[in-house]
């Protein structure tokens, strides 16, 4: 078993869930879990308790909330109710709670305010370690203040919009959070097209051995800077080849060349 490393998030949007993966996570040390209460139609809690039993303790769980059956909502009570419902279908409280794309449901403070704070007040009374914020497209917040999340989800990675890109990081200096987390770093696969028609290798220092998938992977974490990333699979190899994409080092010089060039096409 390798120690423990707290850079990469298995993510279980789309996933089955399976034990062998959860086996394989722990073994190369990847300790932290994300799921949300919608996935896997609305049974992921249940399933994830279920499959991993045992080595459940192993993991760190984060998981989101704002996804019912019958559509969005950023109702206070009602997010704390499914708060609570994630922790009798878990088995124990989850170390992290997102509050899940806000942007679907708000557009002002008035309502994003009181949801932040609900789940603010979760944490405070021992349903959650933490709370955060994950966003898909953080440009309908950048104006808001919420309460200082202690974490902030958002896309990372070569396939990220320079008008996300900036929106995530002026979220990131609005709302401080201890931590910023990555997420989607292939922009949803590693078989779309994009990714056969250039080499990503470019990003990083001494890339010879890097494969394509480590180089996109690694340079997620630089677009924009986060502290770790979480990134779905049911794929054992793929999890270990990612696993070992950490160990290269990205050229911030070629990355800055990137960002201007995603400015230049944005104001064109």
């Amino acid at each position: 078993m390798r120690t423990t490393d707290e850079s990469i998030v298995l993510g279980l949007h789309r996933s089955g869930h399976s034990r062998d993966l959860l086996e394989a996570a722990s073994d190369l040390g990847i300790r932290r879990i994300d799921t949300a209460s919608n996935y896997l139609r609305h049974r992921s809690h249940e399933t994830l308790k279920n499959t991993a039993g045992n080595l459940l303790p192993n993991f760190s769980v984060s998981t989101k909330v704002g996804f019912f059956p019958e559509g969005h909502s950023l109702d206070p009570a009602r997010l704390r109710i499914a708060v609570e419902q994630a922790v009798r279908d878990l088995g124990h409280e989850p170390d992290l709670v997102f509050l899940h794309n806000p942007e679907h449901s708000t557009s002002d403070a008035g309502t994003l305010g009181p949801a932040c704070a609900a789940l603010a007040d979760t944490a405070r009374a021992g349903l959650c370690r933490s709370w955060g914020v994950s966003t898909w497209d953080p440009r309908p917040l950048v104006n808001l203040d919420v309460p200082r999340p202690d974490v902030l989800m958002v896309r990372a990675g070569l396939l990220v919009g320079a008008d996300v890109l900036e929106a995530a990081e002026a979220l990131v200096t609005r709302w401080r959070p201890s931590q910023v987390w990555g997420m989607s770093p292939f922009g949803g696969s590693t078989a779309q097209e994009v990714w056969g028609r250039f080499d990503p290798g470019v990003f990083l220092r001494g890339s010879a051995s890097v494969t394509k998938v480590q180089a996109a992977f690694r340079s997620s974490y630089v677009l924009p800077r986060v502290d770790t990333v979480a990134v779905g699979t049911d794929n054992v190899a793929h999890l270990r080849e990612l696993a070992e994409a950490l160990a290269h080092e990205v050229d911030m010089n070629v990355v800055q060349e990137y960002r201007q060039l995603l400015k230049s096409r944005q104001l064109a």
